[in-house]
């Protein structure tokens, strides 16, 4: 008989605490003081008031937490002395059929994990779809994380133990997320397209135009006639389109998508999850027969991430006007032109323009996408209201000094290019920390031509500088430049600066943004309010209507633009959720 939110909640806390048994390995002092926080709204709740717990407690408490999990194949499993739980976890993942090599190699990794840890690996073996992970994928875990810093590694350690805890409470409540699951679904099966040269390596890279690409935009355009969608189509730029019309024929558009192209050997799920969520609400909205009082167009972008031309946002900027001609004429790596590619995929240039949306006709642009950072997974918090996507400039540098002998030019004599980049990186870093919430990076850093012997001449470097809102950023790109003319005439070297890109922040619009905080609050998930650091296509919208996005939590500390970028089937069903209650309420808003 499956456990009910009502039956926990008018239980007795000994009666709680029992009913919750075996959540968390042999932590019944977890339970006792998440029962603090009923009523349980809902699971949701539920998985984060114990989670909270965990948080609130001692460091001694946590490693007594973590070290009560057996090792994975180990002499517990061996003496068939495991929980049921556990017993069950690591059969579903082939942990009790280890061939002889498997079983040595893994006794090994966790003889030199506890060595350097101190306690027990922790993986969640059923994984983020909850069926069970491929033992090579678990070896594979098991190497990667034993390089983790042991702080970092505390903390994989926990958020897997919580993961483990979630899919016990699934089990316990008969709780199966069932459109998370689908959606999972629809992530791995598009995943088996990808660029030439990579495909051949196991990694994800999607550009734009590609037979990968074209392949994608077919897949998707299917998938949305199989949701019942009322029409779908490719347009002009590849863009896929689909729209489920509204129950009158003159009413409003709420827009919505993300893109489906890639960076290079990326992630499943960056854009794509933005794409696939709508499309299980509109498959959901047919199954039960029922139109929404305004149309739900779904778009999956043909371009965001700017991989094989320079252009960014082909997709959205043509929907906005904002596709320039001249880009019809930048080449790829191979030589390629954009109008060649566009010539090859059946695609007409004269048919761009026509693709601008009159945004009278639209309500608005609402994008879910997954977080992309760590955010979201330290907090233990599946969902986060985005307020604002951030502002950004980016800048190409060289710093020019007087190449010079290492040996023979003293300390004091030298015009280093590299160490008046060096002192630069430090000095964005520290000004960044101190809005709390800009960010700045160098990702490139070049000495050209350099030997280990010679005091560098030159050095190239970009600057990366983001902020939630324009005038913030604008102050902290001010006190870069400053900072980096200033150190240039101190050491007697001097540079070059070139605008790359800017963009402006797209604050999210405070009435959608609600209608996103209202959705989540319904789920019983606590709400939490962040910035984007990531650009995204509701940027390009923003221009030209309001919009509002939805963070859903990765796994593997949030890590994107990395193939270890996934999220769980919970937490997506979880995102799909919140997006049915947002076109309901709207909805209800409409009919009155």
């Amino acid at each position: 008989m499956a456990l009910t939110l009502d039956q926990l909640n008018a239980a007795s806390p000994d009666q709680a605490a029992a009913l919750l048994d075996g959540v968390y390995e042999h932590s019944p002092w977890i339970a006792a003081k998440a029962l603090a926080a009923r009523p349980f709204r809902s699971l949701a709740h539920l998985k984060y008031a114990l989670a909270q717990a965990v948080t609130a407690a001692s460091q001694a408490d946590k490693l007594g937490l973590i070290r009560a999990h057996p090792e994975l194949a180990g002499k517990a499993m061996v003496s068939k002395s495991l929980t049921a739980e556990s017993t069950n976890e690591q059969s579903k993942a082939g942990l009790t059929d280890c061939t002889p090599e498997e079983f040595a190699k893994i006794q090994q990794l966790n003889a030199d994990y506890n060595a350097k840890f101190g306690f027990p690996f922790i993986l969640a073996v059923r994984g983020p779809r909850g069926t069970g992970s491929a033992k090579r994928e678990i070896i594979e875990t098991f190497e990667r994380r034993l390089h983790h810093h042991p702080a970092f590694e505390l903390g994989e350690a926990l958020r897997n133990i919580h993961r483990i805890a979630e899919i016990r409470l699934d089990d316990k409540f008969d709780a199966e997320p069932v459109l998370g699951n689908e959606v999972w679904d629809w992530h791995e099966a598009l995943a088996k397209h990808t660029d030439p040269g990579y495909a051949e390596k196991g990694q994800l890279t999607v550009t734009y135009l590609t037979d990968a690409h074209r392949a994608c935009a077919q897949q998707i355009a299917e998938g949305m006639r199989e949701a019942g969608f009322d029409s779908v189509q490719i347009d002009a730029v590849g863009n896929v389109v689909g729209r489920y019309e509204a129950a009158t024929p003159d009413a409003k558009t709420l827009l919505t998508g993300s893109h489906y192209d890639t960076v290079r050997n990326g992630g499943k799920y960056d854009g794509r999850l933005g794409i696939f969520t709508p499309m299980a609400c509109v498959r959901e909205l047919q199954r039960q027969k029922r139109r929404l009082p305004f149309a739900f167009e779904v778009v999956g972008f043909a371009e965001e991430e700017g991989q094989r031309y320079k252009a960014t946002f082909l997709g959205s900027g043509a929907l906005t006007g904002h596709f320039n001609p001249a880009w019809l004429d930048q080449k790829d790596a191979d030589g390629i032109t954009m109008r060649e590619a566009r010539a090859h995929a059946g695609l007409k240039d004269e048919e761009i323009a026509g693709l601008e949306r009159d945004p009278s006709r639209y309500l608005g642009f609402v994008e879910v996408h997954i977080e992309q950072g760590p955010v979201l997974t330290e907090l233990d918090l599946p969902l986060g209201i985005v307020t604002s996507i951030n502002g950004g400039l980016r800048y190409v540098g060289e710093v020019i000094g007087m190449a010079s002998h290492a040996g023979t030019t003293p300390m004091g004599r030298r015009n280093d290019a590299a160490a008046a980049v060096a002192e630069l990186i430090l000095f964005a870093e520290q000004r960044a920390a101190k809005d709390g919430d800009s960010v700045a990076t160098v990702g490139m850093l070049e000495v050209p031509s350099g030997s280990i012997n010679v005091v560098p001449g030159r050095c190239k470097f970009s600057l990366d500088l983001r902020a939630p809102n324009d005038p913030q950023r604008d102050a902290m790109v001010a006190d870069v430049l400053a900072a980096l003319k200033e150190i240039c005439d101190r050491r007697g070297v001097r540079y070059v600066l070139e605008e790359s890109m800017r963009a402006a922040a797209a604050p999210s619009a405070p009435e959608w943004q609600q209608r996103w905080e209202k959705a989540v609050d319904a789920l019983g998930v606590p709400l939490f309010r962040m910035p984007s650091g990531a650009g995204h296509d509701a940027m390009k919208l923003h221009e030209v209507m309001p919009q509002a996005m939805l963070f859903v939590r990765g796994i593997n500390s949030g890590i994107s633009h990395n193939p270890l970028e996934s999220s769980t089937n919970d937490d997506i069903q979880l995102g799909v959720q919140a997006f049915q209650l947002l076109l309901d309420n709207l909805a209800s808003e409409q009919a009155h």
